[in-house]
């Protein structure tokens, strides 16, 4: 049977089960051609014309048709079928390069499958009917990702992308994948804190920061942007303003290093605990915090790690607490480094 085949088949069977969606979410999607150029000169960067550009909820197909008019190759994944005659009548008229699928990227290989609601899909089905074999990870990934994080649901998007790439697993089991994605501006500043603001630093900036160059391509007022609900339908002008005043275009890209050292897909569950336990108590002194993260000395490591015994959570970089996770993980204590508690992946959902 021929991938498309399984595709269909699996797709198929996949629409008689739908249901409907239990509350109301809203998209944004680029209205702005201005805004849509900014974009594609962004992605296109000094690669030829004719990369291969993965995006996701393209909507009525503002940024599509400005991708496809500087060369490159498109698979739209669009989750919402009210845009997808509107898209398909598009491919239809561009030669073979853009191709469209029913798939919400977001919700891929989701954790929770119980809750899941169409369109079904995991990055296996959706790799498998593009054609795309894994990478290596040092040698990345020949596509770029450009998408809009759901309005209601940006937070923990962000934590299931970091979640995927630190286990390597739905599409960064495929390789180094690129993201570039607006995000709002509150969600941004938070991404890219470190202990020079402390008001906005926190785990989730140390987790984003040691995996990825995170570099913020642009910002854009939110009138660039239309916003639907998921019928098809604009947004009121007065919700839309309460939304945040401000969208910023961040490029993530994962480091190729990430996992040369001691962290791994196998242990990164052990950094994500270490993180959100310091955080807890983010103004308080690192070595108050060390005896309930390891039974190995507490002045010892931070003498190992060059750190001040008053050095605070909040004074730490990202890549000290890379250091303080090596030291701790390379201690010659081979039958207890860490106290992890088994009940730990109930509290990183």
């Amino acid at each position: 049977m021929s991938n498309l085949a399984i595709f269909k088949k699996t797709y198929n069977f996949a629409m008689i089960h739908q249901q409907q969606r239990s509350r109301s979410e809203t998209k944004r999607y680029v209205a702005s051609p201005r805004v849509a150029e900014t974009v594609v000169r962004m992605l296109r960067g000094k690669r030829k014309a004719g990369q291969l550009i993965l995006e996701c909820n393209p909507g009525p197909g503002v940024l599509t048709r400005a991708l496809l008019a500087s060369g490159a190759r498109v698979i739209a994944l669009e989750s919402d079928k009210h845009f997808l005659p509107g898209l398909k009548s598009l491919r239809d008229s561009v030669n073979g390069r853009l191709e469209v699928i029913y798939c919400d990227f977001f919700k891929l290989d989701p954790r929770n499958r119980g809750t899941v609601t169409p369109p079904v899909m995991t990055s296996d089905m959706l790799f498998q009917y593009l054609g795309m074999k894994a990478h290596p990870w040092k040698k990345g990934f020949p596509l770029k990702v450009v998408g809009i994080l759901p309005v209601k649901t940006e937070r923990n998007t962000l934590w299931k992308i970091l979640h995927d790439l630190y286990s390597c697993s739905s599409i960064y089991k495929y390789g180094r994948a690129e993201l570039n994605l607006f995000v709002s501006e509150k969600e941004c500043r938070k991404l890219t804190a470190n202990p020079q603001t402390p008001g906005l630093y926190q785990s989730l900036s140390v987790l984003g920061q040691t995996a990825c160059a995170i570099k913020v391509l642009c910002t854009e007022p939110t009138s660039s942007f239309d916003a639907y609900t998921v019928k098809g339908q604009m947004e009121k002008q007065r919700h839309r303003e309460s939304l945040e005043q401000n969208l910023c275009f961040i490029q993530l890209t994962p480091h190729r290093n990430l996992f040369t050292g001691t962290l791994t897909p196998f242990n990164y569950d052990v950094f994500f605990h270490m993180l959100r336990q310091c955080f807890m108590k983010r103004n308080a002194k690192l070595i108050d915090h060390l005896p309930s993260l390891s039974p190995i000395d507490a002045v010892y490591i931070l003498k190992q790690i060059k750190k001040p015994k008053d050095v605070r959570v909040v004074d730490m970089y990202p890549e000290d607490f890379q250091r303080l996770f090596e030291t701790i993980e390379c201690s010659e204590d081979d039958t207890c480094k860490w106290l992890y508690d088994e009940f730990m992946e109930d509290t990183l959902t």
